[in-house]
């Protein structure tokens, strides 16, 4: 039996089964916020410094106030409903996205390297980004809204099971 049909019987498409932490509701409202507050606050200096003029700057400051409920208020808690995560000693498995959503699973003999990224406000938050880099085109596969010290758990288990499994990550 070929690799490929070897792994397509072992490795299948799953619903990952842990869930981040709630925190990731906060990463995400706080990241929104960094973006949709200033496009707001600038909608509302133009209108106060030409709005006289421009009626059409109320219609970019409901459009900035939409976004920012969008994004700050709604993104964050459908994305939490949809994200998951699940490792196993075969595959690593992630669910992601809040318009799109995307699963992924990849095989651990394609995995090339595992690392736990945190950004300031991870950092700020206790949180940490899974990166699992595979051999595919695609890309890596970035597991958000860990916990710290589970994300570097699970990474130590990961690269102890990467090293352990037979191929060549290609």
């Amino acid at each position: 039996m070929n690799d490929i049909a070897h792994q397509s019987k072992t490795i299948r498409l799953q619903p990952p089964e842990h869930r981040i932490e709630r925190r990731a509701i906060g990463w995400w409202a706080l990241q929104a916020a960094l973006c949709s507050v200033p496009l707001l606050a600038a909608t509302i200096i133009a209108h106060v410094l030409w709005g006289g003029q421009h009626g059409w700057f109320i219609v970019a400051i409901v459009a900035a106030v939409v976004l920012l409920v969008a994004t700050v208020f709604v993104e964050p808690l459908w994305r939490y409903r949809v994200h998951r995560w699940q490792t196993t000693n075969t595959a690593v498995y992630a669910r992601s996205g809040w318009l799109v959503k995307e699963w992924r699973a990849s095989p651990l003999s394609r995995v090339q390297t595992v690392d736990a990224l945190q950004g300031p406000l991870e950092q700020l938050l206790g949180l940490s980004t899974l990166r699992v880099t595979t051999a595919s085109s695609y890309g890596a596969i970035d597991i958000g809204g860990l916990d710290k010290h589970t994300a570097a758990r699970v990474a130590d288990e990961l690269t102890a099971l990467t090293e352990s499994t037979p191929g060549d990550a290609t």
